[in-house]
């Protein structure tokens, strides 16, 4: 199989090894002429980035870069990053990196023209409705990982240095106008994050597939997620230099996060505040969570994985799927509770409250209360 494409949903992709080189192509297709390329501390030293900027710089775009972001990006990163943006002048954003970058990227395009703080366009109702959508400037993004997706994504999750509570900025016109899938710029992933960005992938499928939200469409997109990360992150976490099993996981995370439009559920409610509060790898905090909410959910979900775990090679129908989550972990290097990740048992009510009021809950498939919630908690300890 010919792991090359062209796909047009959710938006332009442009998909297959050695793509980045058509970053120019897409600066013009978007109608950006001064693209400032956003990323983290972490990719803003690497020769992936350098490479990166030398193709927009060879092809009279400049190489202008703000990397002052964040592992949990949040309102200082991205005021820094929108004065930087007026100051050169820019006309579009490149996202690039994991989820920090994409997610920032997407945030500095979105603010830069608005005029009201970032904490107004929550995805709460109808709040998107209050930013100046002509004001939002385009998108590119290049994804460096396989995990959050956020580059097919239409927002961004962004921490109150303050509240210490993440909060998703919505708008439909931050999903991103053309995006690069190489999956030669993850081969450089180490261990640990091939398989937190994995399971991150892996966790927006299985609580899209659980949501009890009505979409057809997002749940075979999520079953056949879930495959391809069975199937592959091994392989990508035994032999980075895999680049099939790159390519695979780089669909996968992009149908996470297609899938997701259906709902999450009670991993991330618990590990948005895990991470905003300890600073915590997001997908590594969904890993540890997925069993606690695997059993809170059971009587819920069993009949749709009891018919789904065959196709994904898994015997003995959803309590068969339960024992693989498990193991699927323990291979990976996954930690078992969320105390190896600095977890503490007195923070539990500060996370519960902010557990509460994620967006998440409501794709929960039961009914997400401060009891349930704490018991989830103490039981993902």
């Amino acid at each position: 199989m010919t792991l090359t494409a062209n796909w047009s949903y959710p938006t332009a992709i442009k998909f297959g090894a050695g793509r980045i080189a058509e970053l120019p192509a897409a600066c013009a297709q978007a109608g950006i002429k001064r693209p400032l390329l956003v990323t983290d501390k972490g990719l803003a030293g690497l020769p992936v980035t350098a490479a990166t900027l030398s193709i927009l710089e060879a092809a009279g775009l400049g190489r202008a870069m703000f990397s002052e972001v964040d592992p949990n990006p949040n309102e200082i990163n991205l005021a820094a990053g929108v004065a930087a943006y007026k100051a050169g002048d820019h006309d579009g954003v490149i996202a690039f990196g994991g989820g920090s970058g994409l997610d920032l990227g997407k945030m500095v395009a979105f603010m830069a023209g608005q005029t009201r703080p970032i904490w107004d366009f929550e995805d709460i109702g109808d709040w998107w409705t209050r930013a100046d959508a002509d004001a939002i400037a385009p998108i590119i993004a290049v994804p460096t990982t396989a995990g959050t997706g956020s580059e097919v994504g239409r927002a961004s999750v962004i921490t109150n240095s303050v509240t210490h509570a993440k909060k998703i900025i919505f708008h439909p016109k931050v999903l991103p106008t053309v995006v690069i899938c190489d999956p030669e710029l993850t081969v450089g992933m180490p261990k640990f994050i091939t398989a937190g960005t994995g399971l991150d992938a892996f966790a927006h499928c299985v609580e899209a597939f659980s949501s009890p939200h009505y979409h057809p469409m997002s749940q075979g997109i999520a079953l056949e997620g879930m495959r391809l990360v069975i199937d592959y992150l091994p392989r990508a976490y035994a032999d980075g230099t895999d680049i099939e099993a790159r390519a695979q996981m780089m669909s996968a995370a992009a149908m996470g996060a297609t899938a997701f439009q259906k709902g999450l559920g009670a991993i991330h409610a618990m590990s948005h505040p895990v991470g905003a509060h300890f600073n915590t790898h997001h997908g590594t905090t969904n890993a540890v969570c997925m069993p606690a909410v695997l059993d809170l959910n059971a009587d819920m979900i069993r009949d749709r994985f009891d018919r789904a775990a065959g196709y994904l090679g898994i015997k003995g129908g959803y309590d068969g799927f339960r024992a693989f989550v498990q193991e699927f972990n323990d291979s990976l290097g996954i930690p078992r509770g969320l105390r190896d990740l600095g977890v503490t048992e007195a923070a539990i009510p500060d996370l519960v409250r902010d557990a509460l009021t994620d967006p998440s809950c409501g794709g929960n498939p039961v009914t997400l209360t401060g009891a349930n919630l704490t018991a989830l908690f103490k039981a993902a300890l």
